[in-house]
């Protein structure tokens, strides 16, 4: 399962680097090496090196409220701009669950992770109705 959210459309054009937000969910026994998160980065460096990225960060904890990910940086020079990805695994359920955020600069992709988070919102209380 797949899903992408990309600022703008990936055939437009523009002078900035396109940031987007990737989602991808396997099954665990598709990968029979795979015993934790960090054994997927394997299938994942090897992908994003042949796309022309080099790893910036090997992968590493990264608690996301309550539950623990594993997170692996990369980037790409894409002519006087620079493309980051940074992507975030979990196992859940007999899935591998990846997160990857691409954007413009480390500060961009930070923003985005700072926004990834897990459960049902709060939603305020209502307030009691005045006569």
């Amino acid at each position: 399962m797949l899903l992408a959210v990309f600022e703008r459309p990936p055939e437009a054009t523009g002078s900035t680097i396109n940031s987007a937000i990737v989602i991808a969910a396997e099954k665990t026994s598709q990968y029979s090496e795979l015993k934790t998160a960090a054994d997927y980065f394997g299938p994942i460096t090897e992908l994003a090196t042949a796309k022309g990225f080099t790893v910036v960060n090997e992968p590493y904890d990264f608690p996301v409220g309550t539950k623990q990910l594993v997170r692996g940086d990369f980037s790409k020079p894409r002519g006087s701009l620079t493309m980051v990805q940074s992507s975030l695994v979990m196992l859940e359920k007999g899935y591998v669950v990846s997160f990857t955020f691409i954007g413009g600069s480390e500060d961009e992709v930070n923003g985005l992770v700072e926004n990834l988070s897990f459960g049902a919102k709060k939603m305020p209380s209502p307030s009691p109705k005045r006569n």
